[in-house]
């Protein structure tokens, strides 16, 4: 296993997961149809969990480019690594959206209402407002990296003198999780919280390339918000950490 084939398989495992919630409880005819904006984030919050889990012990588990991004601005990832974190990210989002399409296909068939079907694929705003949706995905991706940051640094005592890093393996995956679902929680009603490029791009595409029966426009107009937002939001979290220090 190598880091890019990690972030591949993590990223899958993220979007398959998170976007196969949305699939549950949007579409029409699934056992899950009209569950709750709870089950949603409680969904993510487990499927960043599970991609963590897999991905974390071979490539860090970003999973992510605005945290590859971030962890590179804040000095703690190497530059040169980052393309090929951000190619696996790319290229795991698009298959695990894909597989989700696969999965519900029958249910996406008897779903009438195209941005119902996009909602599984990728963001839109609550109320469109380019300034205050940009903000929202600033704001939660902060919120995201700037954790992220502390959980890899953090570290314990096993002895006198000895210490170990906690990470964001299978034991930082808990934290990670937490956050991310309290972002849902309490950010996420405005823009259905991306707060990851390579979650709402990627997918995004898949929805433009597959022949989904009645589907809308990909909503083009809107696609840079989450794209931006979550890399800014990141940056901000790099530079706050590096003033802060660790």
């Amino acid at each position: 296993m190598t880091p890019f084939i990690a972030e591949i398989l993590g990223t899958a495992i993220l979007i398959l997961l998170g976007g196969g919630v949305v699939a549950n409880v949007n579409l029409n005819k699934t056992i899950g149809q009209g569950s709750d904006w709870i089950v949603i984030t409680t969904g993510w919050a487990l499927a960043v969990f599970a991609g963590v889990v897999v991905a974390g012990p071979y490539s860090g588990a970003h999973l992510n480019p605005a945290v590859t991004i971030g962890l590179a601005v804040g000095g703690i990832f190497p530059w040169a690594d980052v393309p090929t974190y951000l190619a696996g990210e790319f290229i795991g989002a698009m298959l695990g959206s894909s597989l989700v399409y696969l999965m519900y296909k029958n249910h996406f068939d008897v779903t009438e209402d195209g941005a119902t079907k996009r909602a599984v694929f990728c963001t839109a705003p609550a109320i469109p407002d380019t300034f205050r949706n940009l903000i929202s995905e600033i704001l939660g991706t902060f919120v995201l990296v700037i954790c992220v940051f502390y959980f890899a640094e953090a570290s314990f005592e096993i002895e006198a003198g000895t210490t170990t890093k906690v990470g964001l393996g299978a034991i930082g995956a808990i934290p990670v999780a937490f956050i991310v679902w309290a972002i849902g929680l309490s950010l996420g009603g405005t823009t259905g919280y991306a707060i990851n490029p390579a979650r709402d791009l990627g997918p995004r595409i898949v929805h433009a390339l597959l022949p989904i029966k009645g589907k809308t426009d990909s909503g083009w107009g809107y696609a840079w918000i989450p794209v931006v937002g979550p890399l800014i939001g990141g940056l901000v979290a790099a530079v706050l950490f590096l003033i802060l220090g660790k």
